[in-house]
């Protein structure tokens, strides 16, 4: 049975895309078949793997609708065992469109009972709020992956999100776990950066992944072109930091 895994920060810039695109492609070269699917309006994520977002017909925002199964929106993205369903700008409506409707909060887990069996992991990538979309994604997942970027304001806004999931948990899917806070866009260089991370870890301590993203040209690059660092760039320490990332969501799933 698959995993559902959504890439969640209120804050814009933590490198949630970047994650979800990354760490699905790593999972995917790792031989597990991977479902990314795009529940930010921007579509990042699905220009990000190559897809002409501007051509879609069928994405996310049927799905919420319930007018199409996720089978008919599934499209092979460029990275390898990697399946998305993408966004498309009209997914901006759905908050209003959804928030008269019954059980609006379940419309994406109902919606995914169809293929969670087909996937090792589905990866959930989040728009930049904690919106109807959001909790969506957060009340069908397994777990959340937290991207924090070791920046000044880090922790800011840090506490509202996790006392969402905290009400996820307690009302709409009790199962919801925390996968791991994953620092991001860290530089060795700046003592800001060691100081985020030593105050993450010291707070949060086994919350946090082992792996951090390091601050990488190459990770900024790959999405125009369409590519996952893994195709664009596998020698690069954006990919070494997704693959290890990767292995470390393996290895503990396998317990």
């Amino acid at each position: 049975m698959g995993k559902i895994i959504a890439i969640a920060n209120q804050k814009g810039g933590v490198g949630k895309t970047t994650t979800s695109i990354n760490l699905a492609a790593s999972l995917g070269v790792l031989e597990q078949k991977v479902l990314l699917i795009d529940a930010d309006p921007q579509a990042n994520a699905s220009s990000g793997l190559g897809i002409d977002v501007d051509n879609v017909e069928i994405g996310t925002y049927q799905i919420l609708e319930h007018s199409n199964t996720p089978e008919e929106a599934i499209i092979k993205s460029s990275a390898p065992n990697v399946d998305v369903i993408p966004a498309h700008i009209d997914l901006v409506a759905i908050e209003i469109e959804l928030v008269d409707k019954e059980n609006r909060e379940y419309m994406l887990k109902q919606a995914l009972a169809s293929v969670k069996d087909k996937y090792d992991y589905i990866i959930i990538d989040c728009a930049p709020s904690l919106g109807l979309l959001t909790l969506n994604a957060l009340t069908s997942a397994d777990s959340v992956v937290i991207p924090i970027q070791c920046e000044y304001f880090a922790l800011e806004g840090l506490g509202k999100l996790l006392n969402t999931i905290k009400s996820v948990q307690k009302i709409h899917n009790p199962e919801l776990d925390i996968e791991g806070l994953l620092l991001t866009m860290y530089d060795s260089r700046l003592r800001l950066s060691n100081q985020v991370v030593e105050e993450v870890q010291k707070h949060f301590n086994n919350m946090v992944f082992e792996t951090i993203i390091q601050r990488n040209t190459k990770l900024s690059e790959a999405p125009s072109y369409g590519e996952s660092i893994i195709n664009y760039d596998a020698t690069s320490k954006g990919a070494a930091n997704y693959l290890s990332l990767a292995h470390e969501i393996i290895k503990k799933n396998a317990k």
